[in-house]
């Protein structure tokens, strides 16, 4: 079965990569982990993303999102059928379209859609808004990275607050090996969003990878107070409490990341 990557999300569902976070961490999907602990996503948990994230935005009761989401997921299949797939509203329904099968999941009224192409295999929303320079940044990342971080800065310049603009142009720069460019686009990101947990998180990340392991630790402890939840940000600054010789801060951070993602100890 396929996984999709963070990246891969982002493009597919047009869903920034905090609102991903967000989902995750409100329970409503539980990706597999991949190398470097990254997230893997399956093709229902990007079903089950994009519909959680409308319904929310609808202001649906969050137990009712859930109850939704667990009927959605059952029903779902695993992989992109090759008769194509496509989720819609009826009324106070959902209703999901697989070739001439039609079936309904139980879910509170929104206006959203979904198209699958199986000559591709790829999912895409049938609503396109026109396109912007953060799509065409997101668009760019894997062919043109500097073409994204191009791209990404004239966001920026027409929106300034557009924080996942500031998140993905630092990110890009960190793995492009430009440290200092990448430190000013997270520093710049928070000067003009305000002390976001995910800015302050890939800082710490930075901050971590050239050595200035105090500093990293206050962004993260500066990430956690914003998003006390933050379970990668607890295993991080557990391990780095650990390299600083501070073992109670450690194990405090580690076993609130093992309550919030229910692993077990080692």
């Amino acid at each position: 079965m396929h996984r999709y990557g963070v990246r891969e999300v982002e493009k597919l569902l047009r869903l920034p990569r905090s609102t991903i976070r967000a989902l995750i961490e409100a329970g409503f999907v539980c990706p597999a982990r991949g190398p470097r602990n990254a997230w893997l996503f399956s093709f229902q948990d990007l079903i089950v993303l994009r519909t959680a994230q409308a319904l929310a935005a609808a202001k649906v009761a969050p137990k009712r999102i859930t109850r939704s989401m667990k009927e959605l997921r059952r029903q779902l299949p695993e992989s992109m059928p090759l008769s194509g797939l496509s989720i819609g509203a009826e009324g106070e329904r959902v209703v999901v379209r697989e070739g001439a099968r039609r079936w309904q999941a139980e879910s509170g009224q929104y206006l959203l859609a979904f198209e699958g192409d199986p000559a591709r295999g790829a999912l895409s929303v049938m609503e396109r808004k026109k396109e912007d320079w953060f799509e065409r940044a997101l668009e760019l990342e894997e062919k043109d990275p500097q073409g994204a971080i191009d791209a990404y800065q004239r966001a920026i310049a027409a929106d300034p607050k557009l924080l996942d603009a500031h998140v993905n142009r630092g990110w890009l720069l960190h793995e492009a090996g430009r440290v200092e460019e990448a430190e000013r686009a997270y520093r710049d990101g928070i000067q003009a969003c305000g002390e976001d947990a995910t800015l302050l998180y890939n800082l710490g990340v930075l901050l971590v990878d050239t050595g200035r392991k105090d500093e990293a630790a206050q962004a993260y402890e500066g990430a956690l107070r914003a998003r006390p939840a933050f379970a990668d940000c607890h295993y991080n600054l557990a391990l780095l409490c650990e390299e600083l010789g501070r073992p109670r801060e450690a194990i405090r951070h580690m076993a609130r990341y093992r309550r919030l993602t229910g692993a077990r100890p080692d």
